[in-house]
């Protein structure tokens, strides 16, 4: 596993290296593939952020927190991303159980765009064609309100979205 810590406005220190890498390793054990984690520790005025992205295969997992010290942002960070790992695992196993009973998207074509939005951030990421209820676990595990993917029984390009805390919606291109 590539282990990467970069400080904004913060020196990282060889005890801070060591307590956050040893705090990431522990995750081996729970996901095998883990190819990368990012760690992105930063202080502004008295707020300190820890900021943890693992990439274990196709799945990315995001997790931040922000206290009034940097150790207990790593902390509060590192369990909040064994949280997620346990309910990843547990959504695994369950949705290997149920073998696609029923599927909880809900089609919508509803698209809703304001003209005088600019972009202010653009990222780029490596997508591998999933299936819906992927990309809901994928969007579920980065905390987002919404998610881009490649329908791998269409080859279209997907959004699905949070409607309201137990609900999604699917967006689909029309052929």
């Amino acid at each position: 596993m590539n282990i990467i810590i970069n400080g904004r406005h913060l020196d990282i220190t060889p005890s801070i290296k060591d307590y956050t890498e040893g705090k990431i390793k522990k995750f081996q054990k729970f996901l095998s593939n883990i190819d990368e984690a990012n760690v992105t520790l930063s202080v502004e005025k008295y707020r300190h952020k820890a900021e943890i992205l693992i990439k274990a295969g196709s799945i990315l997992i995001q997790t931040e927190s922000i206290t009034d010290e940097i150790y207990n942002s790593i902390d509060e960070s590192i369990e909040k991303l064994e949280r997620r790992i346990k309910k990843y695992k547990e959504k695994i196993k369950s949705h290997r159980k149920e073998n696609n009973k029923r599927n909880p998207l809900m089609s919508d074509d509803d698209v809703f765009a304001d003209e005088n939005n600019r972009i202010i951030k653009r990222n780029k990421f490596a997508m591998k064609p999933m299936n819906p209820e992927e990309a809901a676990m994928q969007m579920e595990l980065l905390e987002k309100s919404f998610f881009v993917f490649t329908n791998d029984a269409s080859g279209d390009i997907n959004v699905i979205y949070k409607i309201n805390d137990s609900d999604l919606g699917l967006i689909e291109p029309m052929k």
